[in-house]
């Protein structure tokens, strides 16, 4: 059975979504591990920034997770925030991941215009690009932003790592 792709939709991530999340992130970043308690713990702070791309039969074609964070060095990798910055000005995206074999039918692009939405409210998005992603991100606004960070932030992201940030119209 093949599955139409036109008919996948993102949802708002639930607890029962937890294992299919950590497996796809597992499957899809092996050298940059997550225990599946960061999720929680991201599910847990931020509800409205974590959403999954259903298959349909309870299966987890993608995820995203985003929250509020502080300009600067982003969160470290398997590591739970225990909470959120206070006050927060600027918006993380942690992670968007569609599997490869949903891959090319456009399907990240609703889940990263949601968490722009949500960034809306915050003076600057960021996120740490891997996998040579930068070209997708900068077609959301997303410019490298290295020089923002103080020496070795994103020792823990790989040394492919990018800083990536788009800044609140004024």
């Amino acid at each position: 059975m093949t599955m139409r792709m036109d008919s996948l939709q993102w949802r708002s991530m639930t607890s029962a979504d937890l294992p299919g999340v950590a497996a796809l992130a597992d499957r899809i970043h092996p050298s940059l591990p997550e225990d599946v308690a960061v999720f929680a713990d991201r599910l847990h702070l931020f509800p409205q920034g974590c959403l999954v791309l259903d298959d349909g039969e309870g299966g987890c074609l993608g995820y995203a997770v985003g929250h509020p964070w502080t300009q600067g060095p982003p969160p470290k990798l398997d590591i739970g925030l225990g909470s959120l910055p206070q006050p927060a000005d600027c918006f993380y995206l942690h992670d968007v991941v569609v599997a490869p074999e949903a891959r090319g039918h456009g399907l990240a692009e609703p889940a990263v215009e949601r968490l722009l939405e949500l960034a809306a409210g915050y003076r600057c998005a960021a996120l740490v690009s891997v996998y040579g992603t930068a070209p997708f991100w900068s077609r959301f606004g997303f410019v490298e932003s290295a020089g923002r960070l103080p020496p070795g932030a994103l020792a823990c992201y790989g040394a492919d790592a990018r800083y990536m940030m788009r800044m609140a119209p004024v």
